[in-house]
This record gives C-alpha cells, sequence and structure tokens, in this order.
C-alpha cells in the first residue's frame, strides 16, 4: 500500500479531521487549514513540507478507483504514506458504489479519511463520469456516500469536493442530499466545471450555498478557490461564513502559506529538499517543477531561473544548488529557518 507501510490508524481527536475542522477556531483561533489535492504534486514530500508549514489537514492527489483496486502496479505508484503523513485525506476518482467500496477497504487503515472527487473538470474523467461529471448525478453520488457510511459509520471520515452549478439552488439541493447520505463535510470549489482558474472564484455563491446547508444540518463546509495569503483566508471565512479553507495553487508556490508568509521563505525550500531526498519516489521533472514553482514565489532573477529550468539530472539539480545557494542539510545549525534566498555569491534578486 506504501513504500513504509504504515500501521493501520485508529481515528482519535488528534487525527480525526471533522473533530479538527470543528474544533480548530477553539484550540488555535483561527479556521482549519487545509492543502488540497493536485495533480501529481501532492505527493508525501511536498505534504510534509505543508504540514510544517501548519497545514492542519492535507490530501492526496486523486487516485483513481478502478485502477486501484485491480491493480497492484497503480496502487504502489499512485500511494504512498508513513506515521507522520496525518492527518491525511485520500481524494478518489470514482463512479461506482462497488470501486469506491473496494478502494475504502483498501485503503482507509493508512489514513484519516476519504474524499470524492467531485470537481475535477478533465473532460476525458467527465467522459468516464468521474470528477465534475458527480454533481449532475445526485442520486449516484448520494448512494456512494450512504454506502460508505452505513458500512462503517464513523471509522472512516468521508468527504465531497464539489463545484458549483450555474444554478446555485441546484447545488443547494446536492448537498442537502449529501448531508442527508452521512457526508462528514463538504468542499466546495467556487467555480463551475466551465469555470477557468484565471475567473475569480465566486465567493457570493459559495456564501449562498453555505448558509442554506447551515440552516438544516451541522455539516461543516470548507471552501476553496483563489486562497493565496493569509488575508485571503480571513477574507473567505469571514464572507462566506465557511468552517475553514483549502488552498491548492497558492500553496504549490508557497507551501508555507498558511504560516503568514508572502512569498515562499528559503527554508521550506530547504525541507522540502530533504524530504524529497529522504522519502524518494519524485521524478526528476516533478523535483524540478516543485522548485520553479517555489523560486517564482521568491523572485528568482530570470537568468537563474532558466538555468534551473535546463538541468536534466537530479544529480546536476544539487550541483547547481550547491554552486549558487547555501543550500543546508537536516541537521546543519540554521536548517529550514531561512527566509531570504542565501546567495553564495552578489545578490541575484
Amino acid at each position: 500500500m506504501s513504500n513504509t507501510y504504515p500501521q493501520a490508524r485508529i481515528l482519535t481527536k488528534i487525527n480525526d479531521p471533522l473533530h479538527i475542522i470543528k474544533t480548530r477556531q477553539i484550540t488555535h483561533n483561527r479556521p482549519v487549514t487545509i492543502a488540497g489535492p493536485m495533480v501529481r504534486y501532492s505527493k508525501l514530500p511536498f505534504r510534509q513540507v505543508c504540514r510544517h508549514y501548519d497545514a492542519d489537514i492535507v490530501y492526496t492527489p486523486m487516485i483513481l478507483a478502478r485502477e486501484f483496486v485491480r491493480n497492484c502496479h497503480a496502487r504502489i505508484a499512485d500511494f504512498s504514506s508513513n506515521e507522520s503523513d496525518s492527518p491525511l485525506i485520500v481524494q478518489v476518482g470514482v463512479n461506482n458504489v462497488t470501486d469506491l467500496l473496494r478502494f475504502v477497504e483498501m485503503v482507509s487503515p493508512y489514513c484519516d479519511g476519504i474524499g470524492i472527487n467531485c470537481g475535477c473538470p478533465i473532460k476525458e474523467q467527465i467522459r468516464e463520469g468521474i470528477g465534475s461529471a458527480l454533481i449532475y448525478n445526485p442520486e449516484l453520488l448520494s448512494s456512494m456516500v450512504s454506502a460508505v457510511k452505513e458500512k462503517y459509520g464513523d471509522k472512516v471520515r468521508l468527504e465531497t469536493k464539489i463545484r458549483i452549478h450555474d444554478d446555485w439552488d441546484q447545488t443547494v439541493d446536492l448537498c442537502h442530499k449529501l448531508c442527508d447520505a452521512g457526508v462528514d463535510w463538504i468542499t466546495i470549489h467556487g467555480r463551475t466545471r466551465t469555470t477557468r482558474s484565471s475567473v475569480p472564484v465566486n465567493l457570493d455563491a459559495i456564501k449562498y450555498i453555505t448558509d442554506k446547508i447551515k440552516a438544516k444540518s451541522n455539516v461543516p463546509v470548507i471552501a476553496n478557490g483563489d486562497c493565496f495569503s493569509m488575508r485571503d483566508l480571513q477574507k473567505i471565512v469571514d464572507y462566506c461564513g465557511v468552517d475553514g479553507v483549502m488552498a491548492v495553487r497558492g500553496l504549490l508556490d508557497n507551501p508555507a502559506l498558511f504560516s503568514g508568509y508572502d512569498k515562499c521563505p528559503w527554508g521550506a525550500l530547504e525541507l522540502f529538499w530533504h524530504y524529497a531526498m529522504e522519502f524518494g519516489g519524485l521524478p526528476h521533472q516533478l523535483l524540478l517543477h516543485h522548485l520553479h514553482c517555489m523560486f517564482e514565489s521568491m523572485g528568482l532573477e530570470k537568468s537563474l531561473h532558466n538555468e534551473l529550468m535546463n538541468i536534466r539530472t537530479t544529480t546536476e539539480l544539487i550541483e547547481w544548488f550547491d554552486s549558487h545557494f547555501v543550500l543546508k542539510r537536516f541537521g546543519e545549525i540554521g536548517f529550514s529557518e531561512a527566509v531570504d534566498i542565501p546567495f553564495k555569491h552578489a545578490s541575484k534578486v
């Protein structure tokens, strides 16, 4: 199931995501912070960096249930975890009850909750009845939620991450069905299936739907979309009345977002290098893209950025870092503490 085969988990107040969502405002005087699922990018090393910088709950990338339950190679490739990777939500792309129940049986001992992807707008997934196709099939989606909750009850936490309909009341009706089916919390991405990410998230829609949900149930609601700073987070919570915020693209550039950093600190990059080397399993291009995104947030000078993107091997990448920057390793004094880029030579910003 994973590279390290953590022991099976039992939900406690420490790792129960529903308890965390409901109590974070009381225990930490702030809303719950969630690192959402990103295709390819929400792998174990990056998840651990987000946790270091105050992400309360972290998601895996979407895993296709159909492949996972049938193919051992897919299981090895798609899911790795360890004892410190908690609270963890495994997101699943699924279009039928049978595959979902098999998926939950296999994955739930190694995570703290399952999230059904009802928001992915990719056409190939929609054709398969996966992702945002599910918000137009409320009976199927509700039946999948009911099947899991009837079998596992509170032993398995179950979330649905949805997009909005053009008719907001259609989304409200869907959410009421999900609440009746037993969903533990709902994440609302404030865009429709066809809305581009360049279009601002619709906070009015999230507020409207959240108000309607809370009028009939105590199911928590999480807002998703356009959270790039703690100012954004507070604005979204105050306006929409949600229980917390999920960031996705904002964390890719700045995994320290939830700790109040306006740009990625150098310490986050050192941590990412450490976890990437300790856990392994990241292809070079994925490692490179993470570093590219973080450096963009830091404002690295263009010529160095171009050099970075032309590096073809991880060994060469490490050598390039050591030639240009003071890259501290785990155990060295000051590891993961620097904020600004520590150039070895004259400033390049």
